[in-house]
């Protein structure tokens, strides 16, 4: 059997044998992680990155080879999580823009497709580490176009790949030296191997012989761990002891794992000239592991650094920064060892992964005649509040918050389920604005959609309020905009650890008060530390102050609070609302 060419069918049937492989050995993956850090889940991050693709991929397939490694390209980009994720979205981002100009790849542009995605990831990383997964695609990228001018057939091309991926895979710990102390191979690359071989067994056999688990089920038990190569059998099933525990904590010498956006079109400096080999450069004083990914709107920052506060100084001269995410890998280090694990929990960062299947069908849009002048969605993390957006005449309440973000999918299908000309949403929380402003990328020229940027529930209550039926589009936006930018929002909730921020001394397990995303209380009890909060947020002409109790918020608390607030701030409107979140005792709203 030969194959003499792929094209856009051929091309989504091995992406999702890739994802399918990548999914059934993401344990293993996990498995060979060295380093501690927070996107230390490599086979996790890399299947959820690789999930994010593949249903891009499943809902916009075309014949064409060009159209669909753009869409793959699209989708692995904005559910990029981790280091591992953003290298192998840069490895399909380079082959997207090569094959866009193709409607089918023959061997000598498939093999090229490839050399471009491996140029395009060792851009985006300003110190490459071999070792790693991008020495393994390099040298079955560098092998692939060699080939090529040997063999018109893609099946043997794509059998020659994956030989010398294997063959790369094997050697990293020649080249990397704490994977040969621990006695692995690369993590990362191993990830890439095993969607090599999806591929492969795709071309082979006509299928990946295995099966993604619907929706909501639990995904079958991950297979045994496998050594790629016989040479690694030996080394592979020698370690005994934990990964981690061969490392030293103080050899972190970049101990600060950071990632963050920084919108270029906010903050002081909208103007500023991004100069991105000189940001590079600048970050690589203090830190390595950098990943910069920019575009005309947004730079995507991965760094680990000495020195955040340095970092946060330079992000500044491009924009306003937003998703900040910070964690400390020497403490982190230290937990791992103490709980006697490798994989830490991976937090919630940067986009959403599309959902296989979302709750909200998606009905024809009816003629113009028969839609209502707007539409709204909002996203609620409790009933009570969920009740409240309906009674502000939403007509789509997503289910979401913190830990629960809904996916570009779930807001697809809501817009479509919507017979108006125009649609708002209400993100209400910074890390879902990403995923609503892809939903009306994905349905432009379709639908006329507004993001409202809101990062609170406070915010989102705030821009609902303002929003007039009888005014203009862009009145309304105006409007909205300027309501949530006059909302101060406080929260309430638990500390999971022991820190110290900025002169504050934080327990776990203390109650903390967060304003706009800065922590400025913590106390023993939930009343102090809601006193503290509310102090901190309210200034000379504030005049109304919203709060939505939690659903572990205790009456007598909230009674007290409110006699509290009646006593020390005579001027303030007090309204206190049930809103039903999880985690969140209390949300507060201060506004002039």
């Amino acid at each position: 059997m030969s194959k003499r060419s792929i094209n856009g069918a051929d091309f989504t049937a091995m992406v999702l044998a890739g994802a399918e492989k990548l999914q059934q050995h993401a344990e293993h993956v996990n498995s060979l992680n060295v380093f501690p850090v927070p996107d230390g889940d490599t086979g996790t991050n890399m299947n959820l990155t690789m999930t994010a693709g593949a249903n891009e991929l499943k809902k916009n397939n075309t014949a064409s080879v060009g159209q669909c490694a753009g869409v793959l390209s699209k989708g692995l980009l904005m559910g990029a999580r981790g280091n591992s994720g953003v290298i192998l979205s840069q490895l399909f981002r380079g082959l997207g823009r090569y094959a866009a100009q193709y409607d089918e790849l023959n061997t000598q542009q498939f093999a090229a497709a490839l050399q471009t995605g491996v140029d395009t990831a060792y851009k985006a990383v300003v110190k490459p580490v071999e070792g790693t997964i991008l020495t393994v695609a390099k040298e079955a990228a560098r092998h692939a176009v060699y080939y090529a001018r040997r063999t018109t057939d893609i099946i043997e091309l794509m059998t020659e790949v994956l030989s010398k991926a294997k063959e790369a895979l094997a050697n990293t710990p020649e080249l990397l030296p704490v994977l040969k102390q621990v006695g692995v191979v690369d993590s990362g690359g191993q990830g890439l191997v095993y969607i090599y071989e999806g591929f492969h067994q795709y071309l082979t056999s006509g299928s990946s012989g295995l099966q993604i688990p619907a929706q909501g089920q639990a995904p079958a038990p991950a297979a045994a761990a496998v050594p790629v190569l016989t040479k690694q059998e030996n080394v592979l099933s020698s370690v005994q002891s934990s990964a981690q525990s061969q490392l030293s904590t103080e050899d972190i010498e970049f101990l600060y794992d950071m990632e963050f956006f920084i919108n270029r079109q906010l903050g002081a400096s909208v103007k500023a000239d991004f100069d991105e080999e000189a940001f590079r450069k600048a970050l690589s004083v203090n830190g390595d592991s950098i990943i910069v990914i920019s575009d005309d709107e947004t730079i995507k920052v991965h760094v680990h650094s000495k020195t955040p506060g340095e970092v946060m100084t330079l992000a500044l001269q491009y924009g306003e920064i937003t998703q900040i995410h910070i964690l400390n890998m020497r403490e982190q280090h230290r937990d791992l060892l103490t709980a006697g694990m490798d994989i830490a929990p991976m937090p919630e960062l940067f986009a959403d992964i599309p959902k296989e299947h979302s709750s909200v069908q998606a009905p024809a849009v009816p003629p113009a005649d028969d839609m209502a002048p707007y539409g709204f969605i909002a996203v609620s993390s409790g009933e009570g509040i969920s009740d409240i957006f309906k009674s502000l005449g939403v007509d789509a309440v997503l289910a979401g918050g913190q830990t629960m973000n809904p996916s570009t999918e779930d807001f697809v299908n809501a817009i479509s389920s919507i017979s108006a000309k125009h649609v708002y949403i209400l993100p209400n929380n910074s890390n879902i604005v990403l995923a609503a402003q892809q939903a009306k990328e994905l349905l432009e020229g379709e639908r006329d959609i507004t993001v409202i940027p809101s990062k609170s529930i406070p915010q989102g209550i705030a821009a609902a309020f303002a929003f007039q039926e009888e005014d203009a589009v862009d009145t309304n936006t105006e409007n909205m905009l300027e309501a949530i930018s006059q909302v101060k929002s406080g929260q309430v909730t638990n500390a999971v650890r022991d820190t110290v921020i900025e002169d504050l001394e934080i327990k776990s397990g203390q109650f903390i008060g967060i304003s706009n995303s800065k922590i400025v209380a913590a106390s023993d009890e939930l009343l102090a530390a809601s006193k503290a909060l509310l102090t901190t947020m309210l200034e000379n002409g504030d005049e109304i102050v919203t709060v939505l109790t939690g659903s572990d918020a205790e009456a007598g608390v909230t009674d007290s609070l409110g006699s509290w607030l009646e006593e020390t701030y005579p001027q303030v409107e007090v309204e206190v609302h049930e809103g039903g979140q999880p985690l969140y005792y209390y949300l507060f709203s201060v506004e002039p």
